[in-house]
């Protein structure tokens, strides 16, 4: 029996596993934490009984994705996934916010003068969403599986996120588009940073964004149950420091490029080296954790209801703050994303007191304090929300790298998406997945398709594996 070690139990390290030890191979997941799930993991960080999500909080792309889809995974592991009553809402002052709902017709843009052009540009990459995460979910370039729909998502993923948000005339579906399209974290005055706020828009009325009961960590679980249920074994506490000390038929690593080298040293070919040296990493994330008494005081009501809020501003304000930070500056009024994932989950509050999930976009790296202007940022919407703060916990862009060192200087998309980082990730190659080194595999975020919880770079990078074994991947 061929075998197989994964190193690192993120989504993606655990899916490969899983893609592996369904053909057949003996696998084993080694950790170097004592808990399991990477970017997917939740603890009590503030107060006992409040669960926080350490990393990732909303999970449309999971939904989406053809590996979960597929093995009808949710229903088949008992996963229990909830849906905010809003998915997104973003405030503008006084007392207005854009925001989406899966009810198509009940979202602000919707409610506005943009209400046929949402219709005509998004309408069918909703009605098709599946085939739409089929094609955006896969390396590139690739030849897509559906091309018409995937030139209508084509076409509004390569405009620049400032120019897709003036594709519409109200401020609040302008605000709106533009805090969805931040989470590329590039500045949107270039081209294709419209691409992530395009799908996660169309996912959040096809798919919605949901959390899973229990905490992000309950997907790590159920991953690495669904893993031991196919006889693989999942080891905690192990630090791989030298590739060496790893005998298997197949390695597959889900770590960073700057790990890779770090590991691989002289032994790995220089035209995989080449490319990973110059591997960048893109802007950071100040993570704030809160204990709130009560829920945050939003003069938006649709903000009250939404599991993510989107605090920056208008159009232009959001703009300039991804602008700052891509410079090395930090704004005085950064992009902030707040996670209300209590509001669809209420096992993880303790009586009124509730868990706040934040995060502040700031340059990688950043060495100051972002704490004080994250928390300006969202009492410029919800007055009184200071007063009403038990506990802050916060997380640094070295403290992110300490937690998981993909996170390079506090990246925890694992790389910049520019444009030659979207397309050719993490190098130009046929097979972007081997590491040219006979059975040594690279399936993090910092392969096709890129960040998110889909569990598909993983997913390929085992098919990868498989076909150069000749079990016909």
């Amino acid at each position: 029996m061929s075998t197989a070690t994964v190193v690192g139990s993120g989504p993606n390290g655990l899916a490969a596993a899983i893609v592996l030890a369904e053909a057949g191979l003996e696998v084993t997941v080694v950790e170097a934490r004592d808990a399991i799930g990477g970017g997917t993991r939740t603890a009590e960080l503030t107060e006992p009984g409040l669960l926080h999500d350490v990393c990732s909080a909303a999970h449309p792309f999971a939904v989406a994705s053809p590996f979960f889809r597929d093995r009808d995974f949710f229903r088949a592991e008992s996963l229990e996934l909830a849906q905010p009553e809003i998915p997104v809402a973003h405030p503008l002052d006084g007392a207005v916010a854009g925001h989406l709902s899966q009810s198509f017709d009940e979202s602000s843009p919707m409610l506005s003068q943009d209400a046929r052009r949402w219709q005509q540009l998004f309408g069918p990459l909703v009605e098709s969403f599946g085939d739409v995460a089929d094609d955006v979910l896969r390396p590139l370039p690739n030849i897509p599986k559906h091309p018409v729909l995937f030139a209508r998502f084509g076409m509004l993923a390569g405009l620049s996120g400032r120019r897709l948000a003036k594709l519409f005339g109200a401020p609040e579906t302008q605000a709106l588009l533009a805090g969805n399209a931040a989470h590329i974290m590039r500045p949107l005055t270039r081209p294709a940073t419209a691409s992530v706020g395009t799908i996660l828009t169309a996912a959040a009325h096809a798919v919605g964004w949901p959390v899973p009961v229990g905490g992000s960590a309950a997907i790590a679980q159920a991953m690495a149950d669904r893993l031991i249920g196919l006889g693989g074994r999942v080891e905690t506490g192990r630090e791989v420091t030298d590739i060496a000390d790893l005998d298997a038929d197949v390695v597959m690593l889900d770590i960073s490029p700057a790990a890779v080298l770090d590991l691989y040293g002289d032994r790995l070919p220089s035209s995989v080296s080449f490319w990973f040296r110059r591997w960048k990493n893109g802007p950071a994330a100040w993570k704030i954790d809160l204990a709130l008494d009560g829920d945050i005081p939003w003069q938006s009501e649709i903000c009250r209801r939404a599991g993510t809020v989107h605090v920056g501003g208008t159009l232009a304000e959001v703009v300039h703050a991804e602008q700052q930070i891509h410079r090395g500056v930090m704004p005085d009024r950064p992009f902030v994303l707040v996670g209300q994932q209590y509001l669809a989950d209420p096992s993880r509050s303790r009586g009124s007191t509730n868990p706040i999930w934040m995060y502040a976009h700031v340059p990688n790296g950043y060495s100051g304090d972002a704490t004080e202007v994250a928390l300006n940022h969202v009492e410029r919407f919800a007055p009184g929300f200071r007063e009403r703060i038990l506990r802050c916990v916060v997380s640094t862009p070295a403290g992110l790298q300490e937690y998981n060192p993909n996170f390079r200087g506090g990246d925890i998309l694992t790389g910049a998406n520019n444009v030659r980082q979207l397309v050719f990730r993490p190098r130009p190659a046929l097979d972007p997945y081997y590491l040219g080194v006979e059975g040594h595999y690279l399936c993090s975020a910092a392969t096709p398709p890129g960040a998110g919880v889909h569990g598909m770079c993983g997913h390929f990078a085992a098919q990868s594996a498989l076909k150069r074994l000749g079990h016909g991947g």
